[in-house]
């Protein structure tokens, strides 16, 4: 069997895929990415699920995205269902940047209230990507459910997911905003401010509606 210049090439880019030197599996993904084959995927897909550097992720991601979707895809979900949580987030991500929406039923609540908050920021993400219109409501329900949760760096990311989907989460919001829990209404608020102004910076947002829910209660709220 002749080996072709371009199968040396293919096994020096895998190899470099598991460098130890991370400038060296960046330009290993890249050069996978300028020169897709089929071969790759596989290689491509176990790598995002381990790899520490954020920009390494990030054109490993590209690199996906430079081949075929019908390669693709079938990988990144089987992703879905692995108990690594990067190789969750990460196929997420991809699947996202992909934007095919024959991925949308694999969007599901589970991932979509995942622990690992991580991967729920990518399902959120993702979700608001893929959502076919006669499904919009039924995500906002999914998402509001989840105000209050987490840091500040997971609240803006729901925050965003929801004014993403547009006018239908106001009714949604304004109930979260009425909420027992000032964590949720101050959320709630943030979230209904933003989608009113969009440029209105989430830190201010928050600790507004932070004082709003902790001083005027619940019963003030929904004025």
């Amino acid at each position: 069997m002749t080996i072709t210049k371009q199968d040396t090439d293919a096994v020096r880019a895998l190899r470099g895929l598991e460098d130890g030197d991370s400038s060296v599996r960046l330009r290993a993904a890249l050069a996978v990415g300028t020169a897709p084959d089929p071969r790759f995927v596989a290689a491509l897909v176990r790598r995002c699920a381990v790899e520490p550097e954020f920009f390494v992720r990030d054109m490993l991601t590209w690199a996906l995205t430079r081949h075929p979707v019908s390669s693709t895809l079938p990988a990144l979900l089987d992703e879905l269902r692995s108990d690594r949580p990067q190789a969750r987030s990460q196929a997420l991500h991809t699947l996202s940047k992909i934007g095919d929406r024959r991925a949308w039923p694999a969007i599901t609540p589970e991932l979509l209230s995942d622990t690992d908050d991580e991967v729920a920021r990518s399902a959120w993400r993702t979700a608001v990507v893929l959502v076919p219109e006669v499904e919009t409501v039924a995500l906002a329900v999914e998402l509001t459910a989840q105000l209050g949760r987490g840091g500040r760096e997971t609240q803006l990311s729901l925050s965003q997911a929801l004014v993403a989907l547009g006018d239908v989460i106001e009714p949604l919001v304004g109930a979260a905003a009425r909420a027992p829990d000032p964590r949720v209404r101050a959320h709630a608020l943030a979230t209904r401010r933003l989608l009113v102004d969009p440029d209105a910076g989430f830190e201010l947002a928050i600790e507004a509606a932070k004082r709003v829910a902790v001083l005027d209660g619940p019963a003030q709220e929904g004025r």
